[in-house]
Order: structure tokens, then C-alpha cells, then sequence
């Protein structure tokens, strides 16, 4: 069904990719605009905001890139009163920041630690703070949070940060999605399994002898093989942001190719 947000605008936090290729967050902004949305990608990087931007640009869409540290509120608010001055309105927040610092608790510094939280856990606070006032005054909205697996099983990973706040972005999610339900506001979230994406080979391979073993041993721990990509978590986003879901509320989706039925790991 094309057209499916048309009309609306998005703020999608992390639209840029950490790499050549598609990043969750760059495929979904492109996306949103693919189905007529209007859409502001912000990014902690200009360059890689503006990448996305163009795309959506020479594909016919409307955009704005803009520069942005999730980690900061004025940052953030900037960059809302920025979407609201060129589009006049936001109807979808997208949140997809993110890091993976590797180590337990005994091998994480604090510095580590912390950043963790206020990337993960506290970038879906402020944008949720910048926002929501907006979405309450224009009758509603739909929030869409990137979580993921590592946020409800163990994946195999020595992160103890990531799954702590990626588990706490879920639960964030559902207290946003009740205490707004009645001012119109969904929130939901897309909770990705094995991904093949440009931040792998940043922040994964390392685990790994090789990048190829990397690769080889992602796909064998899901039940079909081979691991999703980037396009897998932007389609399941279109959906919950789209009114196709208007009564879908609260809700952690895993987009893992069956994985998280299973107690196969990627190791």
C-alpha cells in the first residue's frame, strides 16, 4: 500500500549510518519518505544526516538534515524547534541511537557505563521530552523506539550496558505508550535480532577472529540462516508509525527471523 504516512512529518534521531550501506536508521527515514512523509533526519553527524536527506531529495521527497548530540536536551530541542519551523508539525518520532560498549560490569569503565545510558536510554527521554508537548497539542502522535534483542535475551554478547538499557528502553516505551494513550500518542518499539548493518563491523567484529567469521556465525544462530538487514527494522517501523496501527499501543516487536523463540546464540 503506498502513501502509508502521507501527510505526515517524522524526526527520525539517528538517520545517518555509521558506514557505507544502510543503517536501521537511514533505511527508515528513507522510508517514511518513500511512503509520503515529510521527514527531518538528524544525526550526530551532519554529513551523514545530509546522505539521507539528498537520497530522500533525489527520490522526490522533502527533507532536512540537521545536526544533533542526543546526549544533550538543548541539542535536542534544538533541532525539534528546527523540524517544527520548516514543517510546522511532527507526527512520528523515530528513535534510533544507539552504542555497544563491550565488558561486564567488572570490565566497563563508568565512563563507559554511562555513556551507554545516556546515549541508549536517555536520547529516547530527551527526544520523548522535546516532543510529546507537540504531539499533545496537535491530538496525537506515534513514537517509535529501536530497541533491541539483547534487551530481552542473552545474544551471546559480553555487554552488560547495552542489554541493561536496551531492556529499559522497552519497559520506557510502554510507560510512554499508557500514561499518553489518552492524548492520541502510540508508542511502540522494534526490538531488531541479528541485523547486518554498517555498525557490525564497527562495533561487533571485534569479537571475532575474522569479520567473516563475524558474518558466518550471526547467520547460523538464526533458525533461517541468515541474519536481517537494515530494511527488515524500517518496514516493521513504517507499520507501527503508520495508521495501519492505530491500535497498537505499548507493544516490543521482535524483528529477529525467529530468534527469540529459540536458545541458539551467535557464538
Amino acid at each position: 500500500m503506498p502513501d502509508r504516512v502521507k501527510g505526515k512529518v517524522a524526526i527520525v534521531f539517528g538517520a545517518g549510518s555509521s558506514g557505507p550501506g544502510w543503517g536501521n536508521g537511514k533505511a527508515a527515514a528513507v522510508l517514511y519518505a518513500r511512503e509520503g512523509a515529510t521527514v527531518a533526519c538528524i544525526d550526530l553527524s551532519e554529513d551523514a544526516a545530509r546522505e539521507t536527506a539528498d537520497i530522500i531529495e533525489n527520490e522526490g521527497g522533502r527533507a532536512i538534515a540537521i545536526a544533533a548530540d542526543a546526549t544533550k536536551l538543548d541539542s535536542v530541542e534544538a533541532a525539534v524547534a528546527q523540524t517544527l519551523s520548516a514543517f510546522g508539525s511532527i507526527s512520528i518520532l523515530h528513535n534510533n541511537v544507539g552504542v555497544t560498549h563491550m565488558g561486564g560490569p567488572t570490565e566497563l569503565s563508568e565512563a563507559q557505563f554511562q555513556l551507554s545510558v545516556d546515549l541508549n536510554l536517555g536520547s529516547v527521554y530527551r527526544t520523548a521530552k522535546a516532543v510529546i508537548p507537540h504531539m499533545v497539542e496537535a491530538g496525537g502522535g506515534a513514537i517509535v523506539n529501536i530497541s533491541s534483542l539483547a534487551g530481552i535475551r542473552w545474544t551471546g554478547y559480553p555487554y552488560f550496558a547495552y542489554c541493561a538499557t536496551k531492556a529499559a528502553v522497552n519497559q520506557a516505551t510502554v510507560a510512554i505508550a499508557i500514561q499518553y494513550a489518552p492524548q492520541g500518542i502510540r508508542a511502540n518499539c522494534v526490538v531488531p535480532g541479528l541485523i547486518d548493518t554498517p555498525l557490525i563491523y564497527k562495533q561487533i567484529s571485534s569479537q571475532y577472529a575474522s569479520v567473516e567469521e563475524m558474518v558466518a556465525a550471526r547467520n547460523s544462530a538464526v533458525p533461517g540462516g541468515k541474519m536481517g538487514d537494515a530494511w527488515d527494522i524500517a518496514h516493521a517501523a513504517l507499520f507501527l508509525a503508520s495508521d495501519e496501527a492505530k491500535f497498537i499501543n505499548g507493544v516490543c516487536l521482535p524483528v529477529d527471523g525467529g530468534q527469540s523463540c529459540t536458545v541458539i546464540g551467535p557464538r
